[in-house]
């Protein structure tokens, strides 16, 4: 069946849904047969529906995916893959263009329209695929007459701000409001940054200039400098589209910014600081695609990813993860937290603050001015029959007491901790001031990770590894010659030698023997000691797995896991 043949008429659609009534259906089929227009534009035309509710309603009774252009952001390379005249003729826009998979996402006031995608695959002799997208015709010819009628690269807005005068009072105007160089210039930053897979944008004052720089793969790099004279504008248009005081510049303000870029969705959590030579503002970027994992394809092996799903299949207790900041702990909660989320669980999140909205998931977000913490929140949670707890991170013995509360009550808990690997998360329990006798019957397990940047598959060198290298990584003495890769650096990853980072972990599952070392408070020492003969794998030895099979480099490796313990035992 094709989907033109499983839809409901549009008109019943809309009367089913209470949008309009009988008589005004009545009206719209008689102005259709007049003009010979589709229904959807006559309905729109006489003023009984908006764009935008005839957009979702076609969205649903389609199946397609809908957009809303209003707050769409495009970049100047994307515009490029379709000629303006052909835009205008077929009522397209190009949202984003996916290089590996040679798929470009186009939103499309008719989605069925097959001439349109033809002509738009001819351009480039059918080598594309077209992944269309509904939104509303009128919200299509104003993005059209927004986006190609204005210089959209960065340095062709720079040469337009530095030809003419910043009106700092029309930043804060919504209408027409990319006729202003400066908005234009905001979103070029955000959409270059998201498009280079930064995790945060760095907008840091200087004396005499403005440098920007981008976290990618966890390394802060300079992307550019900008005269001083920029900044003041700058700051004033991330404050109004982050909802923050754009009067207030002495005290820190934190402001949250929601925007479609490169056709998905991508949420800015914005803070700003007051330094010697003006505000600060760090964006850290959100994006829903990357920061809900699947599971499997968190990088574990099978007998690890075994184990944490044995882990997960506990129904009472807790699970922790650990790592310092910045090392993933949230996105393997998150994919943990897909993975069991069904609709015959209850699952109830306290966050800080809430970083990617999940479906079917109850997330609240702590809020000291209502002396709302993680404790407090816990404790409500509690009355509202949950299954799954997540607190965002145990910060002190208040929250620790009400995590393990919960445990002990038959609820399923996770939580992050800031610890350097998973037996050490015990001495930081005890340190905080939770009772070894609690802990022992009530911790499931305790995951630690950090994110290695991988080498780039287009110029990672092989090599032979020196007898030194075969001792760091742990290879048994007399081993023939060993194929590892080094980072020497392309195009395609900047001349860095990395693109991308995936997880290293261990995970250690609390048994018996292990509940009992705790209750006696143990050195962290003798706790290791007995994980390692249960077949506890520590992050070195995940580390030089990665190594061995070519994800990632052994300088790597040594930059997040200490492996300083494998050099002093070579000089015993």
């Amino acid at each position: 069946m094709t989907p033109a043949a499983s839809r409901k008429p549009l008109g019943a659609v809309l009367i089913e849904n209470g949008i309009i009534s009988e008589d005004q259906l009545r009206i719209a089929l008689l102005e259709q047969k007049a003009s010979n227009k589709m229904l959807g534009k006559v309905l729109i035309e006489l003023g009984f529906v908006t764009d935008s509710i005839m957009r979702d309603v076609l969205s649903e009774n389609t199946g397609q995916t809908s957009i809303d252009l209003a707050h769409t952001v495009i970049d100047a390379e994307t515009l490029r893959k379709v000629p303006q005249d052909i835009a205008r003729r077929y009522n397209v826009l190009p949202l984003s263009f996916d290089e590996e998979a040679s798929r470009l996402t186009l939103a499309m006031a008719d989605t069925f329209n097959v001439v349109a995608v033809d002509q738009i695959r001819a351009l480039y002799g059918g080598a594309i695929q077209v992944a269309p997208v509904l939104a509303g015709e009128a919200d299509i010819l104003r993005a059209i007459e927004q986006f190609y009628e204005f210089e959209l690269s960065i340095d062709g807005i720079l040469h337009e701000i530095e030809t003419g005068e910043i009106d700092f009072q029309s930043l804060q105007v919504g209408n027409d409001e990319y006729s202003h160089p400066m908005v234009r210039l905001i979103d070029a930053l955000l959409a270059d940054a998201v498009q280079l897979g930064a995790s945060d944008i760095h907008f840091e004052p200087e004396a005499a200039f403005l440098r920007i720089r981008y976290r990618i793969d966890g390394v802060l790099r300079q992307i550019r400098s900008l005269h001083k004279m920029y900044w003041p504008a700058m700051v004033v248009r991330l404050k109004v589209i982050s909802n923050m005081n754009i009067a207030e510049s002495r005290a820190p303000q934190d402001g949250r910014i929601s925007l479609t870029l490169l056709g998905r969705q991508i949420d800015f959590r914005v803070s700003s600081q007051t330094t010697t030579h003006g505000e600060n503002i760090v964006l850290r970027i959100l994006d829903r695609q990357k920061g809900i994992v699947p599971l499997d394809k968190l990088g574990l092996t099978e007998e690890s990813l075994s184990l944490l799903k044995l882990m997960l299949a506990r129904p009472e207790g807790i699970i922790l993860v650990t790592g310092p900041t910045g090392s993933g702990k949230t996105t393997t909660l998150y994919s943990i937290l897909n993975h069991i989320n069904t609709e015959a669980v209850n699952i109830m999140t306290m966050e800080d603050p809430v970083e990617y909205p999940m479906t079917l998931i109850r997330q609240s977000s702590v809020n000291e001015s209502v002396k709302m913490g993680f404790a407090e929140g816990v404790r409500s949670m509690m009355r509202q029959d949950p299954d799954i707890i997540l607190v965002g991170e145990i910060r002190d013995a208040a929250t620790a007491e009400m995590a393990l509360r919960a445990a002990m009550t038959g609820h399923q808990v996770f939580s992050t901790l800031h610890t350097n690997s998973a037996v050490g998360a015990i001495p930081r329990l005890l340190d905080i001031g939770v009772v070894p006798d609690i802990m022992a019957g009530n911790i499931i397990g305790i995951v630690a990770q950090r994110l290695i940047r991988r080498l780039c598959l287009k110029c990672k060198h092989p090599y032979s590894a020196n007898e030194l290298e075969k001792k760091l990584l742990n290879l048994p003495p007399g081993q023939q010659d060993v194929t590892i890769y080094r980072a020497v650096g392309c195009a395609a990853c900047a001349n860095h030698g990395y693109k991308g980072r995936t997880t290293i972990m261990e995970l250690l599952k609390i048994n018996a023997e292990l509940e009992e070392l705790i209750a006696r408070r143990v050195s962290s020492h003798e706790l290791l000691k007995a994980a390692l003969t249960t077949g506890f794998l520590p992050l070195a030895d995940d580390g030089t797995r990665r190594v061995l099979d070519g994800t990632t480099s052994l300088e790597e490796i040594a930059r997040v896991v200490d492996l300083t313990e494998r050099v002093s035992k070579l000089r015993q």
